[in-house]
Parts: structure tokens; sequence; C-alpha cells
């Protein structure tokens, strides 16, 4: 940060902590307890798609990587492009082994994060669910390194009210963002 950036109050942004991933799992116990909402073993990455035979070999050694442990239950890992024409890497784990699939989500940010395409990074996701059919995502902001709840309905929609309970309920457990307005919907995320 330069002089100039000083005497005119910019302030350089705060490098990505990636390692806020791994209290997810603690917070769903948290969640579990005080909502009943459990995870569903399914989780995303969201990235803008960049053309180029670098991020083409990012993309296959990601995949790679993943696909290779054995333990993964159900399909391989996916990649999808939404509506907005965003991509998404999307992991599917068993609903109990939520490490595993943070692990994940972790690979696929520092795989790319690590090969220069940081900028592209916009949000992770785990998905949940209660009893009663309703969905939940915890969605990390790769740029603020903080996390907040987006609980969907039916024709975009969303549950405001049990958002700020899910907030408060996990205050203690992850970095909740606490600018509202960068609460932002994930419409047809995979993973939710």
């Amino acid at each position: 940060m330069g002089l100039l950036d000083t005497l005119l109050g910019r302030s350089k942004p705060a490098p990505p902590d990636l390692d806020q991933l791994f209290a997810l799992p603690s917070a769903a116990v948290t969640l579990q307890a005080a909502t009943s909402f459990t995870p569903t073993g399914l989780g995303s990455v969201c990235f803008s798609s960049v053309e180029g035979a670098e991020f083409a070999q990012v993309h296959d050694g990601v995949r790679e990587l993943l696909d290779a442990d054995t333990a993964r239950s159900g399909p391989p890992v996916t990649f999808e492009r939404d509506d907005y024409g965003y991509s998404w890497l999307v992991s599917r784990r068993a609903p109990d082994d939520l490490p595993s699939l943070v692990s994940d989500l972790h690979a696929v940010n520092s795989a790319l994060q690590d090969n220069g395409f940081g900028p592209q990074l916009l949000c992770s996701l785990a998905g949940f669910e209660d009893r009663e059919g309703r969905r939940l995502a915890l969605v990390y902001l790769y740029k603020r390194g903080t996390f907040y709840p987006f609980a969907p309905l039916a024709g975009e929609r969303r549950d405001n009210s049990l958002e700020l309970q899910i907030r408060a309920t996990l205050t203690d457990d992850l970095r909740i963002e606490q600018d509202l307005t960068r609460w932002f919907p994930v419409w047809g995320a995979p993973g939710i």
C-alpha cells in the first residue's frame, strides 16, 4: 500500500482465509442441535469461467484430484453452468461426511487461487435440509472471507426470517457477513 493510498483512505483488501471453511463441520453440529437442519452431502464452488489452456489444465487437475477419492459416494465431481453463466464445481458426499465435503471445497478454492485464478472465485456453499424439507445453504464469500445463510423458497423467494435465525444461531461458530446487502441470492445454485 502506497502513501497516496493512505492519504486517500484506500485500503488493501484482506486476502481470503480459506481455512474458514473448516469451521463448517462444527457449525453443522450447532445448526442441527438448534434447528434440526442436517447436511445433505452436497456442496459447490462458484467461479467465473475463464477460457484458455491454462485454466482448462487446472480445471481438469482439480477434477482428477477429487475423482481419485475412492471413498466418494454417488457420482463423481461434476461441473455445471447456471442460468447466469457462472460455473459450479459440485461435490457429492455422504450426508454424514461433511469434513470430506469441506476438504473438497477447500481443495478447489486453493487450486484455483494457487494457479492465479483467485479473482474468478465467487463463493462456495454447503447444503442443508430439515425434516420438513426446507433447504438451506451456508455460503462462503471468497473475497470477504465470511459466511451467510441462504434459505430459498419456491418462485425465487427467500425465507428471510429463517436466514436471520440461522445467523443468530451460528454467530459464535462462523465468521458471519455483517452487511446484509452482501447476502446475495444464489438462485438455482447446484448443491442446495
